[in-house]
């Protein structure tokens, strides 16, 4: 018998008939031993076979017995119960003598769930062990340390020795992760499968084991994989320098799960008008698969404190969600001091999406964000500004559900909120109705075809219902609130129709029929004790009807200026879209009353009862009202800079030009006039679509007198030109970088907070955790070039604003300001950012915050500083990056004007 190398190869034992694993080697090696003995003993077994039955008449002759006595000693059991598969680059050595199979150089081990990859690989398959370790290579280093892999548990030791029956082994200088943390150990006992001891210990998430920034050093210590980690005296060590931070003992959850329930660790800080505290300590429940819940607190020796109870729920394919509730008591400074003060602010943030797959035929959402109106301004773990200068907070939560129906329809179901943080007016409906029914076209034959004046008319059903509540932010969800509310229903009946006219030109005609239904109407009468006309409310169904009529007529004209196919620009493409409308409404005067003015009685005037209401209130006078509107677009074909391209390029030049105007017939001359101002607007791009640029104008015909009221004369014919400007404004906004990728950065949580959803007001800091980078990019992730500074990473956001305002012959720049933001890489590892504007018309530095960021491989060390406006504070964080050992950070910040 005789064994061949394959380089790379399974190797292979040379006897046709024996599949090659240890256990052919094993009864190979048994069987020259042996010898002939098992050919013997098997015809002894053949001989003391039983011999045939001894017929009757044969009983005389005595049975032939054999006193040979069968072979007691049992065939040796195999250790192994499955195939083993090995390979080596250099040979694959077997010594019968010694019960040994030796591999070398990129050698490979496989048997049931153990994978094992190592220099130097030594199988003993007498005793059921196997030996793993380093080899030298040409320069005399060690290299390619084994690999062993059990399952989910793998390890990258020095050297290994397993025994496969036990499935115990002897480990040294071990290398494993499990999850977030690595851990190395001089020595390692594998008990079993599920227990290991460890001796000399460190662990960390540094991704670098054997130099860590940072580890707990530990003598000893016991180790589940996928449960828990179980140390005893465990000391902290930074940059291979021991510090005073001790413990007893250690202990790190390694659940399987996503997620464990925990305590939260607080934190430690302090301020000038709250005293000393404790922030940010709470519990972590992982309540199930699909939801949790966080409860956080804090605590400030003043009396003042903070609760936040933040969930996350998700179900695949079919929802998913969060909740935050925040309630804040805040006391400023101490009992009897001139400063004393102390409100109650809170927030409310709910968002919920429901996943399409799940019914396509319905479907829930919400975005809910309300609370106190002061919340943002005042509260202790919110660094938002966006949310502070913003002066509103919008929420919705809507139901929709379609009916597979002839014809179609649908039906909605919403609850709106809208709140000013300046005014702290809150308006709110609860609920919202709105349903329909899809248009019906009574006219069309049996073939479908929708085609001109007559098959064309269609009619359709809109009904629209409201709860609707106005108050204020002191009043919200209190007795007066209720007692103030509006309750409406309307339906709307259109009746429509469009057809071409002269092949060209598109017309259209509708009418609408409206029914408005209130309950609570005014009446308006002189009340003598306080000499004035007042509103007494009329609590009860009353109900309106109005219609209408409209008609409209446009085309689109298509113009082309040719330069020649041999110049930069070959064409000019110009598309235009005229169209004029015609709206009438009728007097619906009944519905208009007389009320005293005075108490002789004699001097009245006209009202309706349906004033304030929440679909408006009939028209007195009628209605009738030509539209005039042009919109244009042009764009060019310049030749591509890129030869080897025939097609020419296209470029847009203006997206769009808008002009409008109307007329009313009915203008008196003094109150109304006949032409409305033109409205001018516009937009477009540059630079490859980096920068938008957009534009208005309103263009007045009328003059105004010396006391700068508009008169019913032109402007051209009070000595002045054909039009007036009285407003004008220009807003520019660019955003680049060299990083190549261009795209716009979006701050999620501050546009759902109500700010903007870039960072030209800073980016959002939840001061409740600090381990999320302030920056656009993960550091983890960026590629640190050998030569850095040839290219330093850059990207820039700027806005620019100007408004012109001549309504009265003022003409002045009524705003003029720019903001920009720019974040740049000042090394691989430290990250700078600042945002500032400034106000030429105020002359003075809008909202300016400095954000600075060191990536400390496992740590993260960030500083932030608003040094301007009441808003003003700084914050300081240092911290592990890894959620696990989250709570190992120094958070330091300002609040002396929070």
């Amino acid at each position: 018998m005789t064994c061949q190398k394959t380089s790379h190869n399974f190797t292979k034992i040379a006897f046709k008939p024996l599949h090659t694993n240890l256990f052919n080697i094993v009864l190979i090696s048994f069987f020259l031993t042996i010898g002939c003995g098992n050919l013997y003993s098997q015809e002894i077994k053949n001989k003391k076979k039983p011999l045939p039955a001894v017929k009757q008449s044969d009983k005389e002759t005595p049975a032939i017995t054999d006193t040979i006595k069968l072979d007691t000693v049992k065939p040796k059991k195999t250790f192994l119960d499955g195939k083993v598969r090995y390979k080596a680059k250099d040979y694959a050595k077997i010594d019968q003598k010694k019960k040994l199979i030796t591999l070398y150089n990129e050698a490979e081990l496989y048997y049931k769930d153990v994978e094992l990859k190592s220099g130097i690989i030594v199988l003993n398959y007498e005793k059921d062990e196997v030996y793993a370790g380093r080899i030298k290579d040409s320069t005399g280093a060690l290299s390619q340390y084994p690999n062993f892999k059990q399952g989910s548990s793998e390890v990258q030791p020095d050297s290994i020795r397993f025994n496969f029956k036990t499935k115990k082994a002897l480990i040294y200088n071990s290398r494993t992760k499990q999850g977030e943390l690595n851990i190395k150990a001089a020595v390692t006992k594998k008990e079993n499968d599920s227990v290991y001891f460890l001796k000399g210990a460190r662990i960390t998430t540094a991704q670098d084991i054997d130099h860590p920034e940072y580890y707990f050093q530990t003598s000893r210590i016991k180790f589940v994989p996928g449960k828990k980690i179980v140390a005893g005296l465990t000391q902290m060590v930074i940059a291979d320098v021991p510090t005073p931070l001790a413990l007893p003992y250690g202990f790190f959850p390694l659940s399987k799960e996503k997620s464990v329930s925990g305590i939260i660790i607080p934190s430690y800080n302090d301020s000038n008008t709250r005293g000393f505290s404790l922030q940010n300590g709470g519990y972590y429940f992982a309540l199930s698969d699909n939801y949790d819940l966080t409860v956080l607190g804090d605590y400030y020796t003043n009396g003042s404190y903070a609760m936040r109870f933040e969930s996350a729920y998700a179900k695949r394919y079919k929802y998913r969600g969060n909740v935050n509730i925040r309630f804040e008591n805040l006391i400023n400074s101490e009992r009897g001091y001139p400063d004393y003060s102390k409100q109650n602010i809170y927030n409310i943030q709910w968002s919920h999406s429901k996943d399409t797959k799940s019914n396509p035929n319905s479907t829930f959402s919400a975005s809910v964000n309300m609370g106190s109106s002061k919340y943002f301004k005042q509260s202790i773990n919110q660094a938002n500004i966006g949310s502070n200068l913003n002066n509103t907070l919008n929420s919705s939560i809507s139901y929709n559900k379609t009916f597979n129906t002839i014809p179609g329809s649908r039906i909605s179901l919403s609850a709106t909120h809208s709140q000013n943080t300046q005014t702290e007016d809150i308006v709110m409906t609860l609920p919202s109705l709105q349903g329909s029914i899809d248009r019906v076209y009574p006219f069309v034959g049996k073939n479908g075809v929708k085609k001109g004046l007559i098959k064309n008319i269609n009619l359709q059903y809109n009904v629209s219902g409201k709860n609707y509540f106005k108050t204020k932010d002191s009043l919200f969800f209190k007795p007066q609130m209720f007692d103030d509310a509006q309750l409406g229903l309307q339906q709307t009946i259109p009746l429509s129709t469009n057809f071409k006219i002269f092949k060209y030109f598109s017309a259209g005609a509708s009418t609408t029929y409206q029914e408005t239904w209130v309950n609570k109407t005014i009446q308006k009468v002189y009340d003598p004790t306080v000499g004035q006309t007042v509103n007494k409310s009329v609590n009860g169904f009353d109900s309106f009807r109005t219609y209408n009529f409209s008609t409209n007529l446009g085309t689109t004209i298509y113009g082309t200026f040719n330069f020649g196919d041999d110049k930069k620009i070959q064409s000019i493409r110009h598309v235009m879209r005229p169209s004029i409308t015609y709206a009438y409404t009728p007097s619906f005067e009944k519905y208009y009353d007389t009320y005293a003015v005075d108490a002789s009685g004699i001097i009245t005037s006209q009202y309706t009862r349906f004033e304030n209401g929440l679909y408006g209130t009939p028209g007195k006078d009628n209605s009738n009202i030509v539209g005039f509107a042009l919109s244009n677009t042009f764009e060019a074909k310049v030749r591509d800079r890129d030869s080897t391209k025939t097609e020419p390029k296209k470029i847009m030049l203006l997206n769009n030009l808008n002009f409008s105007t109307s007329y009313n017939f009915n203008a008196d001359g003094k109150t109304t006039f006949g032409w409305q101002p033109v409205l001018v607007s516009g937009g477009t791009q540059f630079f490859d679509n980096k920068m938008n640029m957009n534009f208005g104008a309103t263009l007045d015909p009328y003059a105004i007198d010396n006391g700068g009221n508009k008169i019913d004369k032109f402007n051209i014919d009070n000595g002045g030109s054909l039009f007036r400007m009285t407003s004008a404004n220009v807003t520019v906004n660019y955003s680049f970088s060299n990083k190549g990728d261009n795209k716009q950065k979006t701050n999620t949580q501050s546009q759902r907070n109500g700010g903007r959803d870039d960072d030209l007001f800073g980016t959002n800091t939840d001061l409740n955790d600090s381990r999320n980078s302030q920056f656009e990019n993960d550091t983890e992730n960026d590629v640190i070039t050998e030569f850095f500074n040839s290219k330093v990473p850059w990207d820039m956001t700027l806005a620019y604003s100007l408004t012109y305002s001549n309504v009265k012959r003022e003409s002045t720049i009524s705003g003029n300001s720019i903001m920009i933001s720019v974040n740049t890489d000042l090394t691989p590892k430290w990250k700078a950012g600042v945002s500032t504007g400034y106000d030429f018309v105020q002359k003075g530095v809008t909202f300016t915050q400095f954000r600075f960021e060191r990536d400390l491989l496992s740590w993260r060390m960030a500083f932030n500083w608003q040094p301007l406006g009441t808003n003003s504070n700084w914050n300081f964080f240092i911290g592990i990056k890894s959620g696990m050992l989250s709570d190992i950070k120094w958070n330091k910040r300002s609040v002396s004007n929070r």
